[in-house]
């Protein structure tokens, strides 16, 4: 039989590649996790000047920060895309402690296999190459008059409506035909 040290070294070694796999494969397919300040979810909201009732979409939502702050403080409702299966489940467990299911939902997966075509509202905090890749998809699949807020990374060729160069973030409607 196995000593107990034997058993606590394999929980060490599967816990930090779980932990590996956790932090490398959102990587390959969006962004690495990076919370965002508090303080700055609540400029980007603001930004994208969120309505009552209006439908927010965060892509690769990490921790869920930014679709309870939705939630919460602007009465929306919001959906989160979120590939990593530990953050995932941790937005699960989040939304459910505070009571927000009826309101909230995460979604386990690729946010480019994701429909989002009834966002009202998409929030993103992805790299310039992911951004990139991520453009066409919200040309066709959001409405006019949708927003698009991105912290730090830009979309090229997308309407820009108003910046904030200081705290890196982009707004953009879907609807405004670009110059």
């Amino acid at each position: 039989m196995p000593s107990i040290s034997y058993w606590f070294a394999l929980g060490i070694i599967i816990l930090g590649i779980l932990t590996l796999v956790s932090v490398s494969w959102p990587n390959k397919r969006g962004a690495p996790y990076w919370p965002t300040r508090l303080k700055k979810v609540r400029q980007m909201l603001d930004m994208a000047n969120v309505q009552p009732g209006e439908l927010v979409y965060d892509l690769g939502c990490g921790d869920g920060r930014i679709i309870v702050m939705a939630a919460r403080c602007f009465n929306a409702r919001a959906v989160g895309i979120e590939i990593d299966l530990i953050r995932y489940l941790w937005c699960q467990f989040l939304i459910t402690i505070l009571g927000l299911r009826k309101k909230v939902h995460v979604i386990y997966g690729d946010l480019f296999a994701k429909d989002i075509s009834n966002a009202d509202v998409v929030i993103c905090y992805l790299l310039q190459n992911t951004n990139d890749k991520l453009e066409s998809k919200l040309v066709e699949e959001l409405r006019p008059n949708a927003r698009v807020v991105s912290h730090t990374f830009l979309f090229s060729s997308l309407p820009l409506i108003a910046m904030d160069g200081e705290q890196g973030l982009y707004a953009y409607n879907i609807g405004i035909q670009s110059e």
